[in-house]
This record gives C-alpha cells, structure tokens and sequence, in this order.
C-alpha cells in the first residue's frame, strides 16, 4: 500500500465513524415518550402519556363513554356504553401506530411516538 491510500482508508473510516455518531446523537434527542391520542368524531382531544398510570373516562357526543385505562405503558379501553363491546375486546396498544375503536361512540385511540411492533400483523 502506498502512503496515499492509507490516508484516504484514515479519511473514509474517520468519515464513517462521524456519520454514525452524529445519526446516534439525532436519534437519542429526537425519541419521545410514547403518548396514547384521543380522537373524537375525528378531532383531536387529549393525550397521555403511556409512562403515566391512569384512567380517563372519555364522554362521547351521543351521551355514550368510554373509559381508558393507561397501565404498564400500554392503552386499553376497560369500559364502554355502546351495545356491541367490540373496543373492549381489542387487545390494549403500545406500539406506533396501533389504535383502540369504538365506532358507536366515534372515539379513536392511536399511539403516537411507541416502539416499532416485533410483528407486521397478527389476527385474533
């Protein structure tokens, strides 16, 4: 090897090294806390924080509600006044993206700012 080319294989790894840095340093200030969204009849209303144990109970437009437990960083619906009880029967969300419906009561959950899901679908 000649003298040139182990400065340019210096300069590339240097290079190298100071990209991953600088993405690690990104990624490490731009995470936040996954966050539990309430959508009613399509409009924002509140978020939660998943890190935060709590119950809310949200009043839908119609009279009905729903209650939404947050515990051990996950979202489900415990409680509803519609007929059917689908929403209560979901499993309870953590990841992006996920969501819990009750579409009698026009709520909607979604994650925001979760993990990614180990699975690319399931079924129950």
């Amino acid at each position: 090897m000649k003298k040139n080319d182990i400065i340019l294989i210096g300069v590339l790894l240097t290079v190298a090294l100071a990209a991953v840095a600088g993405i690690s340093l990104y990624l490490s200030r731009s995470t936040k806390q996954p966050e539990a969204v309430v959508y009613l009849d399509g409009e924002e209303q509140s978020r939660y924080p998943l890190g935060q144990e709590q119950a809310i109970q949200i009043s839908a437009g119609n009279g009905g509600y729903n209650i939404l437990e947050i515990k051990d960083g996950k979202a489900d619906i415990t409680e509803a006044s519609c007929p059917d009880k689908i929403c209560v029967n979901q499993r309870p969300a953590e990841h992006q993206g996920e969501s819990l419906v009750c579409l009698p009561n026009k709520v909607v959950v979604e994650i925001e700012n979760g993990g990614e899901s180990e699975v690319d679908g399931s079924t129950n």
